[in-house]
């Protein structure tokens, strides 16, 4: 019995194994390719990945094991980017998920709103900088303000939808059973929306990165957005495509991470599916 249980963990390992080697091994490849490409062409504008990531540890990864081998440079830009970024991302989360069940759920609050919305979200975020920072002065605040107005509108919209098209049978069942408002917002409604809104907070995730450098671009004295600016400005190139490369990862982290919530949360979801 040992032996067979034994026997299953160790093919389950390898599955997995071959499983991420499947979807990884193009990127040694690329790697690979950008560093012959880059020596070969010699140019100080595009440095080799060897050098950038060797620019990287010096720069982020060269710290004391008590931080995680983070440099004191790290901790001061990749702390406030973070806070930045998440707390723009959940405000924003609330606000639209909230005001998006409202919506979707009222015809006749969604008529008088609906001009609105389209309006709003058809505004890129970087023009309304210099509003944010009339009304909340350079710093957190208007970063924050401006993670928050970028990354709503796919969470709005989104829930806006999923709340909307509720299917009816279930819609008449809760009623019929006398289910309160709370009940059924909690038992019918945002669970019967929740894939619209887990697309709607992914995107909006990857804009919030995308807005959190932007942000910091602009009288910002920390973050990986005023590092990139940094670097650039003082011709250390190899810094600069370091930030870009710690963004990328940072993109790809977050995406992998929220995918694994999002399969767990929605699990019932895919089962459903399945069997129809």
């Amino acid at each position: 019995m040992t032996t067979t249980v034994e026997g299953q963990t160790t093919r389950g390992m390898r599955a997995g194994l071959l499983a991420v080697l499947a979807r990884v091994w193009l990127v040694p490849i690329a790697v690979a390719a950008w560093e012959l490409g880059t020596r070969q062409a010699g140019s100080t504008y595009f440095p080799p990945p060897s050098q950038i990531l060797a620019r990287m540890y010096e720069l982020w990864f060269s710290g004391p094991a008590a931080h995680l081998f983070l440099t004191d440079g790290a901790l001061g830009d990749f702390l406030p980017s973070l806070a930045r970024l998440f707390g723009g991302w959940a405000l924003a989360c609330v606000l639209g998920i909230g005001l998006g069940v409202a919506l979707g759920r009222s015809r006749k609050l969604s008529g008088y709103i609906d001009p609105l919305v389209e309006f709003g979200r058809a505004i890129p975020p970087p023009t309304l900088i210099p509003l944010f920072i009339i009304l909340f002065k350079m710093g957190t605040q208007m970063q924050v303000a401006t993670i928050v107005y970028g990354v709503i509108w796919p969470i709005l919209i989104n829930t806006i939808d999923g709340a909307r098209h509720v299917d009816r049978v279930h819609a008449d069942t809760a009623q019929a059973f006398g289910l309160g408002r709370a009940q059924r917002l909690f038992r019918i409604i945002l669970p019967a929306a929740g894939p619209k809104i887990f697309a709607g907070v992914r995107l909006s995730l990857s804009l919030a990165v995308i807005l959190m450098v932007v942000s910091e671009l602009v009288g910002s004295t920390n973050g990986i957005g005023y590092q990139l600016m940094f670097t650039q400005q003082n011709f250390d190139l190899s810094g600069m495509w370091g930030a870009i490369v710690l963004l990328g990862v940072l993109g790809f982290v977050l995406n992998a991470s929220f995918l694994v919530v999002e399969r767990r949360v929605l699990s019932w979801h895919r089962r459903a599916r399945q069997t129809t």
